[in-house]
């Protein structure tokens, strides 16, 4: 018997998702197509009868103009929308901004694919010398925090997990057992991680998980918050497949 559900969404294709290249925590926006299926959430989201009391996002844009679109779909701009730090991308560390089929003709697909997808093995950190170094740590918005301690140079996803988790039991569960609806709208990894911790997957399962961008899936959850439904996609199973290959396609040399 399901008695709290979330809806979750991976914001839509960004500029340098579209560039195949290690976006992370740089702060790219939305391409002409990742508009499109934010907008297409929206409309799924409505058609579907879902509202919502509060919404949750990260520090960067492209996650917060998705979440934008979905709202003016379903017509609840005003709802309160908490954003942080937490639920940001994982950091890429001195991938940031490199090419992914150029980067596994370089260094070999299974590196390229431990470096994206193993659950412990992080990239080569970024250094102060690196291109977006600056613009990344100095950014305004990351002023309160994370504290400078807390400051990625580079994540794996243990290590995303590790800062998104305290994020969901110590401020979602809460609003769900208030009764609150919610979304979140987030990145692939920030959002792998909940997943992973929801249906208890293990590091090699979470490892072949790839989340499409820009289409809603929902988790009903029991008392316990132990799912009864498992992300459950809010569109037609051909789309929602041809995403998942095209995601699970990005690391390869070509």
């Amino acid at each position: 018997m399901s008695k709290y559900r979330i809806v979750m969404v991976r914001h839509g294709e960004s500029e340098w998702n579209k560039l195949n290249l290690f976006c992370g925590w740089y702060d790219a926006g939305l391409s002409e197509k990742g508009e499109t299926e934010a907008v297409a959430a929206g409309k799924a989201l409505k058609q579907a009868g879902y509202t919502f009391d509060l919404a949750h996002t990260s520090m960067l844009t492209r996650a917060q103009t998705t979440l934008q679109k979905i709202l003016k779909e379903i017509q609840q701009e005003n709802i309160s929308i908490s954003k942080t730090w937490r639920l940001n991308e994982r950091h890429y560390g001195n991938l940031t901004g490199m090419n992914k089929t150029e980067t596994a003709k370089k260094y070999g697909e299974e590196q390229v694919q431990i470096w994206r997808r193993s659950f412990d093995t992080p990239p080569p950190p970024m250094e102060a010398d690196h291109k977006y170094y600056n613009e990344i740590v100095n950014d305004a918005r990351y002023a309160d925090e994370p504290k400078p301690e807390e400051f990625p140079k580079f994540e794996s996803l243990k290590l995303t997990i590790d800062r998104t988790l305290p994020y969901w039991n110590g401020t979602i569960i809460p609003q769900l057992k208030e009764g609150k609806n919610i979304i979140i709208v987030a990145h692939g990894n920030s959002l792998r991680g909940i997943v992973k911790h929801l249906d208890q997957l293990s590091n090699d399962e979470i490892m072949g998980l790839n989340l499409p961008t820009g289409i809603p899936f929902v988790y009903e959850l029991d008392e316990n918050f132990k799912p009864v439904i498992s992300m459950k996609f809010l569109g037609d199973e051909e789309t929602v497949k041809a995403a998942i290959a095209s995601v699970a396609a990005q690391g390869k040399a070509k």
